[in-house]
């Protein structure tokens, strides 16, 4: 099967962890023990998160004294895709991948007019208490939201519409690579009407990225892999529990929280609608299980018991912005 996984940049630095190399390091390792497994007899497409990093290099470039101005976030994604890409391909192959690993640096194409540049929800950096947000907030000229307890800056996240490197990333899985993709969403760019492109100051979601690769490469599966064991229905009430499997039909009446699990959910929902074929979410450490439905919550075309079907293209609508079926040349 041809497969794209999805790892959470929590997954790969715990909310509780100091932002140290060893520290991230020590999680990618653990990740690359996990999915080179995986690897062995399917073809592997991996995308990351980068919250965490890219919220680190931004808070070092505003405050740098030498910078005339603080570096775009699109060059930083870069940057994360850069360190945390070669950190990956080098513990899945000491891993014991015996194949080639490849990082490729993606450029996700946005639109410029998109409504996600004028109300920023994408979560980046650390937490804060509310003052200390709220201060950074005024020096740095940040926006800034509640994160459950907590408070973090928000930036502007646009639907991706399509991936520069696509036929890149198709010749590479040809080749046997496994590839490592789509990282913190993609570098966003939009495209000049001379055909120039250009990177925008925004972060593009990695879930969100991650099924629109799905989608342009015909994958089987679409793993979205956290530090969460599975979505919960009634989250944060004495009711919680978790959903073994469920259906996009169903799916789409429930209601989850939008800086959380609300895009890998509607990531999910979107693959699943689109192909027919099951999604999942749920643990990292248990990705084996959640691909094969033992663990995590598995989504499914139609009911929990509903067999893969290519006819589920209009049982849920696409993330705000895009229409199940949109596909762009780029």
């Amino acid at each position: 099967m041809r497969i794209v996984v999805a790892l959470g940049g929590n997954a790969l630095l715990e909310r509780k962890d100091r932002p140290d190399a060893e520290v991230e390091r020590r999680h990618i390792r653990e990740a690359a023990a996990v999915l080179a497994p995986l690897a062995r007899e399917n073809q592997l497409i991996v995308c990351h998160g980068n919250g965490p990093q890219i919220g680190l290099l931004a808070m070092e470039s505003d405050a740098d004294p030498s910078l005339t101005e603080s570096y775009p976030l699109d060059a930083l994604g870069a940057q994360t895709q850069g360190m945390v890409g070669y950190w990956l391909t080098q513990e899945l192959r000491n891993a014991g991948l015996l194949g080639p690993a490849v990082a490729v640096i993606t450029q996700t194409l946005v639109d410029e007019a998109d409504p996600g540049f004028a109300s920023p929800t994408k979560f980046i950096g650390r937490t804060y208490t509310r003052s200390e947000a709220e201060d950074l907030a005024v020096r740095h000229g940040w926006q800034i939201r509640g994160d459950g307890l907590a408070w973090r800056r928000v930036v502007a996240s646009p639907r991706p519409l399509g991936i520069v490197e696509q036929e890149s990333i198709e010749h590479l899985l040809g080749m046997g690579a496994v590839v490592v993709c789509g990282g913190g969403g993609g570098a966003p760019v939009v495209r000049e009407v001379s055909g120039r492109l250009r990177g925008v100051e925004a972060v593009v979601d990695k879930d969100y990225t991650c099924t629109r690769l799905a989608l342009d490469l015909a994958a089987d599966r679409l793993l979205l892999l956290t530090d969460v064991t599975a979505v919960m229905r009634d989250f944060g009430t004495p009711a919680a529990h978790a959903i073994d499997s469920i259906g996009v039909d169903e799916l789409a009446e429930l209601d989850f929280p939008a800086g959380s699990m609300g895009p890998k959910v509607d990531a999910a929902a979107w693959f699943t609608a689109v192909t027919g074929h099951r999604s999942a979410i749920g643990a990292l450490a248990e990705a084996a299980d959640v691909l094969d439905g033992r663990a995590g919550t598995t989504i499914t075309g139609h009911g929990p018991s509903s067999p893969d079907s290519a006819d589920a293209s209009d049982a849920v609508t696409a993330p705000p912005g895009l229409s199940v079926s949109e596909r762009t040349d780029v």
